[in-house]
């Protein structure tokens, strides 16, 4: 069994607390919704629900625990060697209330910015996309300015042709910060326990499906269409 844990604590499956029943009974669960699509489900209903017109796109590193290392499928498994051991990468694009809207797993190899082209598929007319200078590529401000929207990015300082750019705007862009900061209070996420690829990005994505509800537990979209919505 590996080494994972429940959000809030990153212990083993073997301690939970006898209330939720055996171990094995939780973990066996958890991986039949993963593999059955449960997560990405939620995770998509929550995040297209929002009509996100700002979006901003980071990446955070994480270190990768001992028992989630293995060198033979690193590759598959979106880990990489740097100096501080063995590392992996969270990319994620955010609204403008720090909330998530669509993650991704990387190495270190592949360059940020064709990630971001992933990740910018729900870009539509009229939308701004906020990103510092690692995503300043003349590809992605293509794909945005064919999608009809406004790539406001930190231009590089080696850049030789005039670009529009806003500072007043980019200030926004901390809200993809303040997500790594509330997705990182959960120690599986702040550190990795997982081996596969797939669990590690199922909790990530659990996670964040918390930081919703946790949002709008108080509000009316969880008291009509939008629990429907779920459903």
């Amino acid at each position: 069994m590996e080494y994972s844990g429940y959000i809030g604590s990153g212990a083993p499956w073997r301690d939970l607390p006898e209330c939720f029943g055996p171990y094995t009974t939780f973990y066996n669960r958890f991986t039949r919704w993963q593999r059955a699509g449960v997560w990405n489900c939620i995770f998509g209903a929550i995040s297209n629900y929002q009509n996100a017109d700002v979006q901003m796109i980071g990446s955070s590193i994480i270190r990768i625990h001992q028992h989630a290392a293995c060198i033979k499928h690193n590759e598959t498994n979106c880990t990489e060697r740097s100096r501080g051991g063995l590392t992996t990468k969270i990319h994620a694009v955010v609204n403008r209330n720090d909330l998530h809207h669509r993650l991704a797993l990387a190495n270190e190899q592949p360059h940020d910015s064709f990630i971001a082209i992933e990740l910018m598929s729900s870009l539509r007319i009229k939308d701004m996309f906020l990103a510092d200078k690692t995503f300043d590529s003349d590809a992605i401000r293509t794909f945005a300015s064919k999608r009809g929207a406004w790539a406001n990015i930190s231009p590089r300082n080696n850049r030789k042709s005039l670009i529009c750019f806003s500072p007043l705007l980019y200030r926004r862009r901390n809200h993809v910060e303040c997500f790594f900061y509330r997705i990182k209070q959960g120690r599986p996420i702040a550190t990795r326990y997982e081996k596969p690829k797939v669990k590690f990005l199922a909790i990530i994505k659990l996670a964040a499906i918390r930081l919703w509800l946790r949002d709008y537990e108080s509000t009316p979209y969880l008291n009509g269409a939008y629990r429907v919505r779920l459903k």
